[in-house]
């Protein structure tokens, strides 16, 4: 079947609703008593809910998992180059045509009536989740927590909230407090949750509601530490220590998402075996990804180039971190961010680590920021900026000036995922 069909049924369901995020929880209860209740068929789930590392961890969590033998759903967003990539059966991507059936039935049951994109694909997702067995489910919230599409479980077997910062503050709150109790809405009466490094602030919110659920909590810095140690990753619970390679997704803030996927390992009641699987075959593009083969990539041979869709402040100090610790050459900045986004708490770290920015569109993206405005803020930082139409000919003309260069496209994830599908 051609992909083509799903395409435009995906199509059609971005006409549902006027609104692209519209944080309720009614619609989607609606389409799933209309389904059947599909979210009460599924595999036991862990849920996972934050600002920045959730998708990390789940992709460690899943390489753990998988290794021990387990069969494992999968639920992540955005998508990077086709929206297959949301959804993993039992360990693989969702198929043309059992995405295409599943979507068609969401469809006819939601019968036209208004319902974002967001949420009908979820809908599908959890239709086509208990349709197929498996041994886990893991959901990642596509943001906050409490009103999110995933939110729907009623008793997961764990939940996971990564670090928490400021990030969509025009739906969750404009302080790391408020957008900490969206998160913490997933927190379920009795079902223990992983907690990874929070600020003191949000870290508060997260107890206090723990404390209202009779929620266990297995927080970082209490209950189990992370840390890189001589080229190691070494982990430790109340269980004991584990001394294991570092994780294969690079930067210094995956020691900490390695961390909470193997306090969730750990506390499921899987050894060494899993946990060594986790860091070592964890697989999540465009998170400090080297780009070593393909058009984009050979078209400017000496070039090191990376790709990264992290988009706000912290993910701007994560990568300025990781940046640091490589070694020393020339390094230049490919940036394109959504005008949703705090470009200037993006850009100030980076500022310190980078010789230059060249400034883009995101491709395709309707709410893409002009590249001026982003230069400008480049500029703003301190870091010199200019523009370039497209992606690839500021690569070239970065290329041209400096062949041995670092270049470090980033920004956004919907220009991560143009990236990855321009360079095959």
């Amino acid at each position: 079947m051609s992909g083509l069909a799903s395409d435009v049924i995906l199509e059609r369901m971005m006409s549902l609703h006027p609104k692209v995020i519209d944080l309720t929880l009614d619609r989607v209860w609606r389409l799933l008593a209309a389904l059947g209740h599909p979210e009460r068929a599924l595999a036991p789930v862990i849920h996972l809910a934050g600002t920045n590392g959730k998708g990390s961890t789940l992709a460690f969590l899943r390489a753990g998992l998988e290794a021990g033998g387990q069969r494992v759903h999968a639920y992540t967003s955005p998508h990077l180059a086709r929206f297959h990539e949301r959804i993993r059966l039992s360990g693989a991507l969702i198929s043309e045509e059992a995405l295409t059936a599943a979507l068609d039935e969401c469809e006819a049951a939601n019968g036209g009536a208004p319902i974002t994109y967001f949420e009908i694909t979820t809908c599908a997702a959890l239709l086509a989740f208990a349709r197929t067995p498996a041994d886990w489910t893991l959901l990642e919230t596509g943001l906050g927590g409490r009103l999110d599409a995933t939110n729907v479980v009623d008793a997961p077997r764990l939940t996971i909230v990564t670090p928490i910062s400021r990030d969509h503050e025009q739906f969750l709150g404009d302080t790391v407090a408020k957008i900490a109790f969206e998160k913490a809405g997933i927190l379920k009466r009795g079902t223990p949750c992983v907690v990874g490094p929070q600020p003191e602030d949000a870290m508060e919110v997260i107890e206090r509601q723990a404390a209202r659920r009779g929620v266990p909590l297995l927080a970082h810095g209490q209950h189990w530490h992370a840390r890189e140690e001589r080229g190691r990753l070494i982990y430790q619970d109340e269980r004991g220590l584990l001394d294991l390679p570092l994780p294969v997704l690079p930067g210094a803030h995956q020691i900490d998402n390695a961390g909470a996927a193997l306090a969730a390992l750990r506390h499921l009641g899987f050894g060494e075996d899993a946990c060594e699987a986790a860091v070592t075959g964890a697989e999540w593009p465009a998170r400090m990804q080297r780009l070593r083969r393909g058009p984009l990539a050979e078209s400017a041979p000496g070039v090191e180039l990376w790709l990264d869709g992290g988009h706000n402040a912290s993910a701007g100090a994560a990568l300025a971190r990781h940046r640091a610790s490589l070694p020393s050459r020339p390094t230049h900045l490919v940036c394109g961010m959504l005008n949703t986004k705090d470009v200037a708490g993006y850009l100030a770290p980076l500022a310190g680590v980078a010789d230059s920015l060249t400034a883009v569109s995101i491709p395709g993206a309707a709410h893409t920021l002009p590249a001026e405005p982003t230069a400008a803020a480049a500029e703003a930082a301190g870091l010199p900026a200019r523009t370039a139409e497209r992606p690839a000919a500021a690569l070239a003309a970065l290329a041209a000036e400096t062949p041995d260069a670092r270049v470090l496209i980033c920004g956004s994830l919907y220009l991560a995922g143009a990236i990855l599908r321009e360079n095959g």
